[in-house]
């Protein structure tokens, strides 16, 4: 029998899914408000996205190198990182230009970039070695689920509530202020005796690139890659808007592509557990690749919606591993700064990655952006499978 999973991750995951609720009321309506109410185009999306992941970034390495200095305690950067987001994202809705849009978005971000090291370090100091891929898939699933509540709650709220899109952002506080309330309430850090010793405090190694395991450096190095390609997902919406494909569907868009990653997500991250992190990842760059090429070729809505699953289904089941294998790399003492540096590392190519797929779809074509993307995902995920890919040792670990 599967055994279960630690308490706090549970809570954890359920104050990812109120975040994520309120966040994507708010989300897949960005493209939208910006093509509509404020005439701007591709090129302003992928700057605000680029912009924003990257703030959010640099703050999560210095965050999670913090919750290690505090020798593992983390939960105070994570209140602080979720309150600050649900208070700067409702006010999108009251944005009048697409600075102000960036501005909002980014302290947002911030946000964003002071909880994620230390809640995805409390979830592996949580969680024994051989389940760690269930518990970051389990946590993932919950996080997809309350995407798919928020857009449908959106959609419905502009459907039948004849709600504005400003009214609709600003409810979003709501369920952003369960998610805080549930971290501060539901989330102790107390450690078992046999834990204090690895908490206590301890003078950590320099900060510097030099110091990680060459394993840990060469899969950072190409999940850097493979995030030139990995463009935001609010360009499908942006897609679709194109195609002409209405408001509210385009939310049931959004909720459909996040229902099915939720569907795959807890499932796939046992599999990462059972087959390994690497071969979990690779069939999640590869469907990346696939999926990206075939969005190139969408004419309809009919081929948007089936392309869009279909990419839902496939990147769920690899998101567990992708954080897994960082906890399996790092020493206990550091997990916080592991996590700092995946997120920094995904955040250095947010900026030229959104920059550049927004570009080719403004002065080319959406067509060239979607098979740019995809053909640089299957680069990367041919780098991981012969020179960055990780090896389970003998004793069960990796």
């Amino acid at each position: 029998m599967r055994q279960k999973l630690p308490r706090t991750v549970v809570v954890l995951s359920l104050v990812s899914f109120f975040n994520d609720f309120a966040s994507d009321i708010v989300i897949p309506l960005i493209p939208i408000l910006l093509a509509t109410v404020l005439a701007a185009g591709p090129l302003a999306l992928g700057f605000i996205e680029g912009v924003a992941d990257a703030v959010a970034s640099l703050l999560k390495l210095w965050s999670g190198r913090h919750s290690d200095v505090m020798s593992g305690r983390r939960k105070g950067l994570a209140v602080a990182g979720y309150t600050l987001s649900n208070i700067a994202r409702p006010l999108l809705g009251l944005a009048g230009s697409w600075p102000m849009i960036l501005v909002l978005r980014s302290i947002d971000r911030v946000g964003k970039g002071l909880r994620s090291a230390p809640r995805d370090a409390l979830v592996a100091d949580a969680t024994p070695p051989a389940m760690r891929g269930y518990a970051f898939g389990f946590h993932r699933a919950l996080d997809n689920a309350g995407a798919v509540a928020g857009s449908l709650v959106a959609a419905a709220a502009l459907a039948w509530a004849g709600m504005s899109l400003t009214e609709v952002i600003l409810w979003s506080a709501v369920p952003g202020f369960v998610a805080v309330l549930l971290l501060g309430a539901g989330v102790k850090e107390e450690m078992r005796e046999e834990e204090a010793a690895v908490h206590a405090p301890v003078v950590l190694p320099p900060l510097r690139w030099s110091v990680l395991s060459v394993p840990m450096r060469r899969y950072l190095l190409v999940l850097m890659l493979f995030t030139f390609a990995r463009a935001s997902e609010t360009f499908i919406l942006l897609l679709g808007h194109q195609l002409g494909v209405g408001v509210v569907e385009l939310l049931l868009l959004w909720s459909a592509l996040n229902l099915a990653k939720a569907a795959t997500s807890t499932w796939g991250g046992q599999l990462a557990d059972s087959w390994g992190r690497g071969a979990l990842i690779l069939i999640g760059w590869a469907t990346f690749s696939i999926s990206f090429l075939l969005l190139g070729t969408v004419t309809d809505s009919i081929g948007l919606w089936t392309v869009s699953i279909f990419y839902g289904l496939c990147a769920g089941m690899s998101e567990g591993a992708e954080r897994a294998i960082i906890s399996d790399y790092a020493e206990p003492r550091e997990r916080g700064t592991a996590f700092g540096w995946y997120h920094l590392m995904v955040g250095i190519a947010a900026i030229p990655a959104g920059l550049l797929f927004g570009s080719i779809w403004q002065f080319q074509s959406a067509e060239m952006a979607f098979f740019f993307a995809g053909g640089l995902a299957a680069f990367a995920a041919l780098l991981l499978r012969f020179w960055a890919w990780p090896v389970r040792k003998l004793d069960g670990g990796w």
